[in-house]
Protein backbone atom coordinates (compact mmCIF):
# COMPACT_ATOMS: atom_id res chain seq x y z
CA UNK A 1 0.00 0.00 0.00
CA UNK A 2 1.51 3.49 -0.70
CA UNK A 3 2.01 6.83 1.24
CA UNK A 4 2.49 5.07 4.27
CA UNK A 5 5.15 5.74 6.77
CA UNK A 6 6.30 2.17 6.04
CA UNK A 7 6.95 2.70 2.39
CA UNK A 8 8.04 6.33 3.30
CA UNK A 9 11.03 4.18 5.00
CA UNK A 10 11.45 1.88 2.27
CA UNK A 11 11.71 4.48 -0.07
CA UNK A 12 14.49 5.84 1.76
CA UNK A 13 16.87 2.75 2.77
CA UNK A 14 16.28 1.91 -1.50
CA UNK A 15 17.92 5.64 -1.91
CA UNK A 16 20.64 5.07 1.05
CA UNK A 17 21.68 1.29 -0.98
CA UNK A 18 22.30 3.18 -3.68
CA UNK A 19 24.98 5.49 -1.78
CA UNK A 20 23.15 8.60 -2.07
CA UNK A 21 24.50 11.35 0.52
CA UNK A 22 21.41 13.20 1.95
CA UNK A 23 22.00 17.11 1.95
CA UNK A 24 19.57 19.92 3.83
CA UNK A 25 18.81 22.35 1.01
CA UNK A 26 21.14 25.26 2.80
CA UNK A 27 24.11 22.54 2.42
CA UNK A 28 22.92 21.41 -1.28
CA UNK A 29 23.09 25.42 -2.39
CA UNK A 30 26.51 25.83 -0.73
CA UNK A 31 28.47 22.96 -1.63
CA UNK A 32 26.58 20.27 -3.14
CA UNK A 33 27.77 16.96 -3.21
CA UNK A 34 28.38 15.14 -6.56
CA UNK A 35 25.69 12.78 -5.63
CA UNK A 36 23.09 14.18 -3.26
CA UNK A 37 19.67 14.01 -2.68
CA UNK A 38 17.49 16.94 -0.50
CA UNK A 39 14.64 15.71 1.10
CA UNK A 40 12.52 18.89 1.47
CA UNK A 41 8.88 18.64 3.13
CA UNK A 42 6.45 21.11 3.31
CA UNK A 43 4.64 21.05 6.72
CA UNK A 44 1.44 22.56 5.45
CA UNK A 45 -0.91 20.16 8.14
CA UNK A 46 -0.71 17.59 11.03
CA UNK A 47 2.93 18.52 12.19
CA UNK A 48 3.34 15.16 14.21
CA UNK A 49 3.67 13.35 10.71
CA UNK A 50 6.71 16.04 10.16
CA UNK A 51 8.27 14.41 13.55
CA UNK A 52 7.94 11.10 12.51
CA UNK A 53 9.29 11.66 9.22
CA UNK A 54 12.30 13.13 11.30
CA UNK A 55 12.61 10.81 13.28
CA UNK A 56 13.22 8.24 10.90
CA UNK A 57 15.32 10.26 9.23
CA UNK A 58 17.59 10.50 12.24
CA UNK A 59 17.29 6.66 13.11
CA UNK A 60 19.02 6.45 9.81
CA UNK A 61 21.44 9.08 10.13
CA UNK A 62 20.17 11.25 7.10
CA UNK A 63 19.28 15.11 7.30
CA UNK A 64 16.01 16.74 5.08
CA UNK A 65 15.12 19.87 5.33
CA UNK A 66 11.02 20.97 7.12
CA UNK A 67 9.13 23.81 5.90
CA UNK A 68 6.84 25.44 8.10
CA UNK A 69 3.28 27.47 7.34
CA UNK A 70 2.59 30.22 9.84
CA UNK A 71 -0.73 29.18 10.56
CA UNK A 72 -1.92 26.95 13.25
CA UNK A 73 -2.65 23.78 11.42
CA UNK A 74 1.13 23.91 10.46
CA UNK A 75 2.88 25.93 12.97
CA UNK A 76 3.55 24.21 16.42
CA UNK A 77 6.40 25.52 18.20
CA UNK A 78 7.54 21.86 19.87
CA UNK A 79 7.54 20.30 16.92
CA UNK A 80 9.66 22.77 15.09
CA UNK A 81 12.48 22.98 17.81
CA UNK A 82 12.41 18.79 18.00
CA UNK A 83 12.58 18.37 14.65
CA UNK A 84 15.56 21.31 14.62
CA UNK A 85 17.10 19.70 17.80
CA UNK A 86 17.32 16.30 15.44
CA UNK A 87 19.59 18.04 13.07
CA UNK A 88 17.70 18.81 10.02
CA UNK A 89 17.06 22.49 8.81
CA UNK A 90 14.04 24.45 9.50
CA UNK A 91 12.81 26.55 6.54
CA UNK A 92 9.53 29.59 6.46
CA UNK A 93 6.72 28.41 4.10
CA UNK A 94 5.97 31.78 2.83
CA UNK A 95 2.11 32.32 1.56
CA UNK A 96 2.62 36.14 2.20
CA UNK A 97 0.60 37.10 -0.85
CA UNK A 98 -2.31 34.50 -0.02
CA UNK A 99 -3.04 35.87 3.33
CA UNK A 100 -3.24 39.25 2.26
CA UNK A 101 -5.26 39.43 -0.71
CA UNK A 102 -2.24 40.35 -2.81
CA UNK A 103 -1.19 43.48 -1.02
CA UNK A 104 2.34 43.98 -1.66
CA UNK A 105 3.13 46.00 1.39
CA UNK A 106 1.48 44.02 3.76
CA UNK A 107 3.14 41.26 2.41
CA UNK A 108 6.13 41.80 2.92
CA UNK A 109 5.48 42.98 6.71
CA UNK A 110 4.15 39.92 7.01
CA UNK A 111 6.93 37.79 5.72
CA UNK A 112 8.93 40.18 8.40
CA UNK A 113 7.30 38.97 11.46
CA UNK A 114 6.60 35.60 10.53
CA UNK A 115 10.53 34.99 9.87
CA UNK A 116 11.40 37.01 12.75
CA UNK A 117 8.99 34.82 15.23
CA UNK A 118 10.32 31.59 13.38
CA UNK A 119 14.12 32.49 14.01
CA UNK A 120 13.18 32.75 17.49
CA UNK A 121 12.75 28.71 17.45
CA UNK A 122 15.29 27.94 14.87
CA UNK A 123 18.11 29.30 12.34
CA UNK A 124 16.25 29.64 9.23
CA UNK A 125 18.30 30.84 6.35
CA UNK A 126 16.04 29.16 3.16
CA UNK A 127 12.40 29.89 2.49
CA UNK A 128 10.07 28.07 0.15
CA UNK A 129 6.89 29.53 -1.33
CA UNK A 130 3.32 27.27 -0.43
CA UNK A 131 1.60 27.03 -3.60
CA UNK A 132 -2.01 28.07 -1.84
CA UNK A 133 -3.69 26.33 -4.77
CA UNK A 134 -7.22 27.93 -4.62
CA UNK A 135 -6.18 31.23 -4.23
CA UNK A 136 -5.60 33.84 -7.19
CA UNK A 137 -2.17 35.01 -5.86
CA UNK A 138 0.97 33.33 -6.39
CA UNK A 139 3.37 34.44 -3.34
CA UNK A 140 6.54 34.18 -5.38
CA UNK A 141 5.13 37.50 -6.78
CA UNK A 142 6.71 39.04 -3.90
CA UNK A 143 9.91 38.86 -5.35
CA UNK A 144 9.09 41.17 -8.41
CA UNK A 145 9.23 43.74 -5.71
CA UNK A 146 11.59 42.49 -3.28
CA UNK A 147 14.39 40.34 -2.41
CA UNK A 148 14.38 37.85 -0.02
CA UNK A 149 18.03 38.06 -0.26
CA UNK A 150 18.17 41.16 2.24
CA UNK A 151 16.43 39.29 4.67
CA UNK A 152 19.78 36.95 5.01
CA UNK A 153 17.91 34.03 3.06
CA UNK A 154 20.52 32.13 0.98
CA UNK A 155 18.13 30.15 -1.74
CA UNK A 156 14.37 29.31 -2.76
CA UNK A 157 14.15 26.48 -4.74
CA UNK A 158 11.71 27.72 -7.06
CA UNK A 159 14.73 30.43 -7.80
CA UNK A 160 17.89 29.36 -7.17
CA UNK A 161 18.11 25.54 -8.31
CA UNK A 162 18.49 24.61 -11.87
CA UNK A 163 15.97 21.59 -12.35
CA UNK A 164 18.08 20.97 -16.01
CA UNK A 165 20.94 19.58 -12.99
CA UNK A 166 18.71 18.36 -10.62
CA UNK A 167 15.97 15.97 -10.90
CA UNK A 168 12.80 17.06 -9.22
CA UNK A 169 10.11 14.52 -7.46
CA UNK A 170 7.12 15.73 -5.85
CA UNK A 171 4.07 13.50 -3.96
CA UNK A 172 1.57 16.46 -4.77
CA UNK A 173 -1.56 15.38 -5.76
CA UNK A 174 -0.83 12.11 -3.53
CA UNK A 175 0.91 11.10 -6.94
CA UNK A 176 4.44 10.87 -7.96
CA UNK A 177 3.32 12.60 -11.32
CA UNK A 178 1.46 15.51 -9.58
CA UNK A 179 1.97 17.46 -12.19
CA UNK A 180 -1.14 16.80 -13.86
CA UNK A 181 -2.83 18.30 -11.36
CA UNK A 182 -0.26 21.02 -9.47
CA UNK A 183 -1.03 24.41 -10.12
CA UNK A 184 2.12 25.61 -8.93
CA UNK A 185 4.58 22.85 -7.55
CA UNK A 186 6.25 23.05 -11.36
CA UNK A 187 9.24 23.08 -12.73
CA UNK A 188 11.13 23.53 -15.85
CA UNK A 189 13.06 20.86 -16.81
CA UNK A 190 14.51 18.00 -19.59
CA UNK A 191 14.12 15.22 -17.06
CA UNK A 192 11.74 12.81 -19.00
CA UNK A 193 11.57 10.18 -16.60
CA UNK A 194 8.22 10.05 -14.57
CA UNK A 195 6.65 8.12 -11.85
CA UNK A 196 3.20 7.11 -10.42
CA UNK A 197 3.72 4.94 -7.10
CA UNK A 198 6.61 4.58 -4.70
CA UNK A 199 7.18 1.35 -5.43
CA UNK A 200 8.22 2.38 -9.43
CA UNK A 201 10.86 4.79 -8.19
CA UNK A 202 11.79 2.44 -5.25
CA UNK A 203 12.34 -0.20 -8.58
CA UNK A 204 14.57 1.74 -10.22
CA UNK A 205 16.65 3.69 -7.12
CA UNK A 206 19.66 2.40 -9.28
CA UNK A 207 19.02 4.53 -12.43
CA UNK A 208 17.69 7.78 -10.97
CA UNK A 209 20.02 10.82 -11.59
CA UNK A 210 22.77 11.56 -9.46
CA UNK A 211 21.33 14.99 -7.89
CA UNK A 212 17.92 15.09 -6.67
CA UNK A 213 15.11 16.91 -4.83
CA UNK A 214 12.25 15.07 -3.64
CA UNK A 215 9.42 17.19 -2.37
CA UNK A 216 7.08 15.41 0.72
CA UNK A 217 3.63 16.78 2.34
CA UNK A 218 4.44 14.39 5.63
CA UNK A 219 0.10 14.79 6.22
CA UNK A 220 -0.61 12.54 3.09
CA UNK A 221 1.61 9.47 4.59
CA UNK A 222 -0.22 7.33 7.30
CA UNK A 223 0.03 3.84 8.91
CA UNK A 224 -3.11 4.51 10.29
CA UNK A 225 -5.93 2.89 8.01
CA UNK A 226 -8.25 5.64 9.02
CA UNK A 227 -6.34 8.53 8.32
CA UNK A 228 -5.12 6.85 4.97
CA UNK A 229 -8.66 6.78 3.94
CA UNK A 230 -9.69 9.88 4.68
CA UNK A 231 -6.67 11.58 2.97
CA UNK A 232 -6.77 9.73 -0.13
CA UNK A 233 -10.40 10.99 -0.56
CA UNK A 234 -10.05 14.36 0.28
CA UNK A 235 -6.92 14.39 -2.17
CA UNK A 236 -8.56 12.78 -4.86
CA UNK A 237 -11.69 15.66 -4.31
CA UNK A 238 -8.93 18.38 -4.51
CA UNK A 239 -7.17 16.97 -7.89
CA UNK A 240 -10.83 16.73 -9.43
CA UNK A 241 -11.37 20.84 -8.46
CA UNK A 242 -7.66 22.02 -8.86
CA UNK A 243 -7.71 20.15 -12.87
CA UNK A 244 -11.09 21.51 -13.59
CA UNK A 245 -10.70 24.91 -12.28
CA UNK A 246 -7.29 26.16 -12.31
CA UNK A 247 -4.86 23.73 -14.49
CA UNK A 248 -7.98 22.90 -17.03
CA UNK A 249 -7.94 19.27 -18.21
CA UNK A 250 -10.60 17.16 -17.80
CA UNK A 251 -10.24 14.86 -14.89
CA UNK A 252 -8.59 10.83 -15.14
CA UNK A 253 -8.54 9.98 -11.56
Amino acid sequence: MDFTVKKYTELLESLIRQNYTFQTFDEFIDTPNQKAIVLRHDVDLLPYNSLAFAKIQAAHTIKGTYYFRAVPESWNEKVIQEIAGLGHEIGYHYECLTTVDGDLQKGIKNFEKNLEALRKLAPVTTICMHGSPMSKYDSKDLWKTYSYKDYEITAEPYFDVDFEQVFYLTDTGRRWDGHKVSVRDRVQTSFTDTFHATDEIIRKADRLPDKIMFTFHPQRWNDNMVLWSKELLLQNVKNVIKRYFFVGKKEVL
